[in-house]
């Protein structure tokens, strides 16, 4: 059994400090809006401030929205580094900045700890399966010492590299889903524009070599309009402004990228913040003046 401090208790803060302390950990928790009563009657020590996790656990974990709150938890007033002692070991499963993962890892590392960024794919319905898949930046002693906790909370647990290649592992997941998205989006509504039933074209697309979980999960978001998050735009558009500004700092165009979050600009501006982002299709079916699904005239003759 080990002590661990768990920071953040949201919609995938929650399940995950959950399943630690179903694998027999002491848990010990902060979060911004109070820890939830669930995860404190389950067994877990609510504490009142960062700094007082880290005083208490041999590894901190952090599991918030963006850069900014990690930097914040980590070295604000009050903040982890106030607790920590030498040999401890802090990992970060928020999705930020992989560049400035790597200015928090030499933080954390000259007060004589290890870092870990240990970004995750998979959504609430991974967090509450603990079948998250687990991309890990950071040391390989840390890395193992900290494996059977991944394992907690997920299936797919890989060591990518170095500090920040982790957080660069996650950025490249983002844009491979979104222009999945994308590329989902245009197909179902070309197909529904040509007239064609766009479920029976799904149907007979997830039989060939376009098959894929997007076109599987939001394909049918997009035919049967359930937008209800999921994984929100916001958060989505946070990635890939992640993307985008670290290729721009590189010297990489990511031309396809970058009209994938336009998409999503779109949608925002139409109050889709909170959408589910599957409905990134909703900003092509605007520009095609077509609903998917709606019935379209024959351009047959």
């Amino acid at each position: 059994m080990s002590k661990i401090g768990f920071i953040g208790l949201g919609i995938m803060g929650k399940p995950m400090s959950l399943n630690l302390i179903r694998g027999g950990h002491e848990l010990y928790v902060h979060s911004r809006h109070g820890a939830p009563q669930h995860v404190v009657a389950a067994g877990a020590t609510a504490c009142g401030s960062s700094a007082d996790v880290a005083r208490k656990a041999d590894i901190v974990i952090t599991m918030v929205p963006d850069t900014p709150d990690v930097a914040a938890v980590l070295f604000g007033a009050n903040g982890v580094v106030e607790g920590l002692a030498p040999g401890k070991i802090v990992i970060d499963m928020s999705s930020i900045s992989p560049i400035e993962t790597k200015q928090f890892a030499r933080k954390i590392n000259a007060l004589g700890c290890q870092y870990l960024d240990a970004p995750v794919s998979g959504g609430e319905v991974g967090a509450k399966a603990a079948s998250l898949t687990i991309m890990v930046g950071g040391p390989e002693d840390a890395f193992n010492k900290v494996k059977p906790l991944f394992e907690l909370m997920g299936k797919n647990i890989t060591l990518v590299g170095g500090n920040g290649d982790g957080q660069t592992c996650k950025v490249a997941n983002q844009i491979i889903v979104a222009l999945n998205i994308e590329a989902v989006g245009e197909a179902l509504l070309f197909a529904s524009k040509m007239g064609a039933d766009p479920a029976k074209v799904r149907q007979a697309l997830m039989g060939g070599f376009a098959s894929s979980r997007i076109l599987e999960v939001h394909g049918e978001r997009m035919i049967k309009r359930t937008f209800d998050p999921g994984f929100r735009i916001e958060l989505h558009q946070k990635d890939l402004n992640l993307a985008l500004s670290s290729a721009r700092q590189a010297g990489v165009s990511l031309p396809n990228t970058a009209t994938a979050q336009e998409l999503f600009n779109a949608c925002a501006a139409r109050g889709g913040k909170a959408w589910d982002h599957s409905a990134l299709v909703r900003a092509l079916e605007l520009l095609a003046n077509h609903e998917i699904g709606a019935k379209a005239v024959s351009t047959q003759t």
